[in-house]
This record gives structure tokens, sequence and C-alpha cells, in this order.
């Protein structure tokens, strides 16, 4: 009888072994399909981006500006995409979405462009790109975050050191800045008036 206890406590501990290796290995193969999807993304904008650039060019000749930060954006996500750095495709896509309110802004000025339909139907193709980058990266830092969480925790962490799995560093963000203060006028309620 302790002999079957034995090995049904040993076999117990074996199951939880596995598994949690497995838990591990496969949040390793997220987290990388997280980073190829992020590149895809940004990848699908910067084949987007010329478009936009070839429908605008002749009615934004007065917005030079613009051209130049869509060609800065386009070959910072070019470059990210061809390295497979995870930081430099956050960092470009950061510039798409510093570009975007700029554009449409501009689009939004002249009544001429606005009706076009190819900008109109580029910038929503833009703007949905730019919400799958956003998801990409909230999925990323999810995994990222499970994955140090068990190797942080018992007993998750003892199967991960026996296994040699290391912490992974995820993306990276600026411990200092106006992006980590709420202004007062940032809590205001906003109010909407249509006339």
């Amino acid at each position: 009888m302790p002999v079957l206890i034995v090995l049904g406590a040993c076999a117990v501990v074996l199951v939880y072994i596995f598994s949690t290796y497995n838990r591990f290995q496969t949040t390793l193969t997220r987290i990388t399909a997280s980073i190829q999807e992020i590149g895809n993304q940004l990848k699908r904008q910067v084949d987007l981006i010329p478009n936009l650039e070839t429908a605008a060019k002749s009615y934004l000749k007065h917005e030079k500006e613009i051209y130049r930060m869509l060609t800065d954006a386009r070959k910072a996500i070019t470059s990210a995409v061809k390295e497979g750095a995870p930081q430099k495709m956050v960092d470009a896509a950061s510039k798409i979405q510093e570009l975007l309110p700029k554009l449409t802004i501009a689009v939004e000025a002249n009544p001429e462009l606005r009706a076009q339909e190819p900008i109109k139907k580029l910038m929503d193709e833009l703007r949905d790109t730019a919400d799958k980058v956003m998801y990409a990266r909230r999925t990323l830092i999810d995994l990222v975050a499970d994955f140090n969480r068990m190797l942080l925790t018992i007993p998750s962490n003892i199967v991960g050191k026996l296994f040699g799995f290391k912490p992974q560093e995820g993306l990276k963000v600026p411990h200092e800045g106006g992006h980590l203060e709420v202004k007062a006028e940032e809590m205001k309620t906003p109010k909407v008036t249509l006339e």
C-alpha cells in the first residue's frame, strides 16, 4: 500500500511537471506569434502608406511635412520588420499613431480631399491596422506577464528553473515623461455639443 501511495504521488508530480513545462512552451510560442503579428500588421501599414501617398499627392501639395512623416514612418517600420526586433516594431508603430491625427486634420481641412473615396478608405485601413497593432501589443504584454509570473510563483518556478526558462523582456516603456502624468484638464468630463 505505501508503495502505491509513493507511486501515485510520483505520477502526480510528473504530470504537474509535464503540464507546467508545456504551459511554458505554449506561452513562449504564443509570445513569438504575437511578435510576428505585430510585424505582420506593421508590414500591412507599410504597404498601405505608398497608396495613401499616391492618392493624396495631387491634393496635398502644400502638406510636404506629412509626406516626410509618411516616408520616415514607412522606413522605420520596414527596418524594424526586417530586423524582427519587437521594440523597434513598437517604436515604428508609435510613429504611425502620431502621424494619423495630423493626417486626419489635413484631410478634414481640405474638403476636396475629404470627398475622395480612395483617401477615406486608405485612412480607414490605416486606423484599422493601428488598432490591430495595439491589440497585438496588448496580447504580447499579457503573455509576457503570464510567462514571467509563472517563473516567479511557486511551484511553477521550480519547473521553470529545472528546464532553464528565462524571463521574457516584452516591450520597453519609458519610466519617465509626460505620458505618466494626468493633468487636471484631462480629468474633466468632455462636453459635446452638436449643432
